[in-house]
């Protein structure tokens, strides 16, 4: 009978602070949903920590860190749940990589874009962001082949304009850069032809003396002689 007791206390204890969770949780998603943060974080901490698995409790969490610029927390959360993310795996990982590129670290910021778009092909925003990322990290090539996925996923995007002049600009400079080593590399050849031909001078020059002094020499070879004979006094 004791046995029996406890069990239910224990269950009945579950049961009250699930519901208590449940309920700050509630509370805590409206707060959020009208854009108040700070109201917002005591209840989605409290949810979060008496039920784990509301991965949107967490999701809400970490976002509202973020707007309050308390971006390790945020990460700290999102890290946190993006394991156990299921369906909100894209979107967990894209803060994740907003996180990383507000704070400059471009490579966790790609890699967190990636794991975005693994999880889901059609996440434009994280195609868009990644190829900023890229840009500022000097990979423009990759960047232009993420810019032109975002656009063929939104054809209808307010930032095509911006991203057409951009991607045309970054096309224009590999082309400028495809011209630059054409030409070094033309006036590298004329540079060592001019270099070969001034040795190929040189050379020619060297054995034409040459062939000289060995005839002058050739006439030289005969020994004078005189017919008056030397008489000591």
């Amino acid at each position: 009978m004791k046995k029996t007791f406890g069990l239910g206390m224990i269950l009945w204890g579950l049961f009250l602070s699930r519901g208590f969770a449940q309920d700050a949780f509630t509370q805590g998603e409206e707060y959020f949903l009208l854009n108040r943060p700070q109201e917002a974080l005591p209840f989605l901490e409290t949810s979060l920590t008496e039920d784990p698995a509301n991965i949107r409790a967490g999701l809400y969490l970490g976002i509202s860190y973020q707007q309050l610029n308390r971006l390790d927390d945020a990460i700290a959360v999102f890290r946190k749940i993006l394991p156990r993310g299921g369906d909100e795996t894209a979107r967990i990982a894209f803060n994740l990589g907003n996180l990383y590129y507000s704070k400059g670290n471009l490579n966790y910021a790609g890699q967190y874009y990636t794991q975005a778009i693994e999880a889901d092909p059609a996440y434009a925003s994280a195609y868009l962001n990644r190829a900023n990322a890229l840009v500022q990290a000097g990979s423009l090539k990759d960047a232009i082949s993420d810019y032109e996925l975002y656009l063929s996923l939104e054809p209808r995007s307010a930032k095509r304009p911006r991203i057409e002049q951009l991607v045309a600009s970054i096309k224009e400079e590999f082309a400028a850069e495809e011209r630059r080593r054409i030409e070094a590399e033309a006036a590298a050849r004329a540079e060592a032809e001019r270099k070969q031909r001034l040795l190929d001078e040189i050379s020619a020059s060297l054995q034409a003396a040459t062939e000289e002094s060995t005839g002058l020499s050739a006439g030289t070879e005969e020994v004078l002689g005189y017919d008056d004979a030397f008489e000591l006094e």
